[in-house]
């Protein structure tokens, strides 16, 4: 078995495992947050403004990634045409702060929708960099869009399987959960390309933190003291990955 047959069939096993769960049911408490103090007039204060984060996580990498297109001594990017993926995917970390802000004033499934849609934008084109890294610039170009519309389409599934009072996490966690799984399998079957490869972990760990903070939402409040809860350091630690890799961007250079 090859390298791209076994990483095809590891994706459609994960694909296969999630789907044959039963469905996932989104808890009914899922909006209520521990932290729902207001400040200034805005309610769920540091849910909310804590998403400032975002904007400026996705802002620096679009920043950088003009800077780098515009020096020709700097090497981010062996084919230029790399740099597209991540022009999304830091896009995508902009909308984020704009949905996820919009959401946390009033939570409601119908914002929650739009937060989710900003992040799936976010983890597929993340993919998608790593693809074009590991396996071919063409292969993460072409799945790009692909990627994305497959993301979209897991949150209107959700987001339509609630109207129907039938509500299903299963394409959303699969949206979550297969970039996580199965880009340390692209970096095992796949050489590097460029430098600083523990940076890519670094970002998975963080993530991965994120969603342990937002699990935690009321035993950090509890455990802080009604300082802060899971869920904002989950913005905190998010946004924190995302500004990692615009700084894995600006560290390496061709292997």
């Amino acid at each position: 078995m090859n390298r791209h047959t076994a990483f095809a069939a590891l994706a459609a096993v994960l694909t296969a495992l999630v789907f044959l769960m039963p469905p996932v049911a989104q808890p009914v408490s899922y909006h209520d947050f521990a932290d729902r103090r207001g400040c200034f007039g805005m309610p769920n204060c540091l849910d909310t403004a804590s998403n400032v984060l975002f904007l400026l996580a996705g802002a620096y990498g679009l920043h950088g990634l003009r800077r780098l297109s515009a020096r020709a001594g700097q090497r981010a990017f062996i084919d230029s045409r790399e740099s597209r993926a991540y022009a999304v995917f830091f896009f995508g970390i902009v909308l984020i702060g704009f949905a996820s802000a919009w959401y946390h004033l009033a939570p409601d499934n119908q914002r929650l929708a739009w937060d989710r849609a900003a992040m799936a934008l976010a983890f597929m084109a993340w993919f998608a960099t790593q693809l074009a890294e590991r396996v071919s610039v063409r292969a993460g170009l072409a799945l790009l869009p692909i990627l994305v519309v497959a993301g979209l389409c897991g949150v209107l599934y959700w987001a339509w399987s609630e109207t129907q009072g039938t509500g299903d996490l299963r394409p959303w966690l699969l949206v979550q959960l297969a970039p996580m799984v199965l880009v340390p399998l692209l970096l095992r079957l796949h050489p590097a390309r460029y430098s600083h490869q523990r940076d890519v972990f670094a970002v998975l760990g963080l993530y991965g933190l994120a969603l342990l903070f937002d699990l935690g939402d009321r035993a950090v409040f509890a455990v802080t003291g009604g300082v802060v809860g899971g869920h904002t350091l989950k913005h905190v630690v998010a946004a924190l990955a995302a500004y990692w890799v615009a700084r894995h961007l600006r560290r390496r250079k061709p292997a």
